[in-house]
């Protein structure tokens, strides 16, 4: 039996798989958030406040929202384990790449208050 050493970042169907259905998710929010731009009345405030009135979009921009940060951790974390040789600068950065769970957080507070 041949022990296979990995080096460097996860390579594998998970990884390569959430890549690209985040990247769908946020493609399609994308779209729609063009359609109601163009579509719809001349935006200001108070249409974009009825527009995230409704409980849809809400969600719909916290989906977004997921799929941005796992989007992004996912392909920095690899560029990070590939790119990075030095392990100590390599977890620096990857704790530091933590914020992201800091904007959800705040995703989410101006979505629901």
């Amino acid at each position: 039996m041949v022990n296979r050493i990995v080096v460097g970042a996860h390579y594998g169907l998970r990884d390569w798989l959430a890549q690209r259905v985040t990247a769908a998710i946020m493609a399609v929010y994308t779209v729609i958030i063009l359609a109601v731009v163009m579509i719809g009345q001349p935006i200001n405030y108070s249409v974009w406040k009825d527009l995230f009135g409704h409980g849809w979009m809400r969600v719909a921009t916290l989906v977004f929202g997921v799929s941005l940060g796992w989007h992004m951790w996912v392909g920095v974390r690899d560029i990070l384990m590939d790119y990075v040789k030095p392990a100590g600068l390599r977890l620096t950065l990857q704790v530091a790449l933590i914020t992201l769970a800091g904007y959800l957080g705040w995703t989410v507070q101006i979505l629901w208050r």
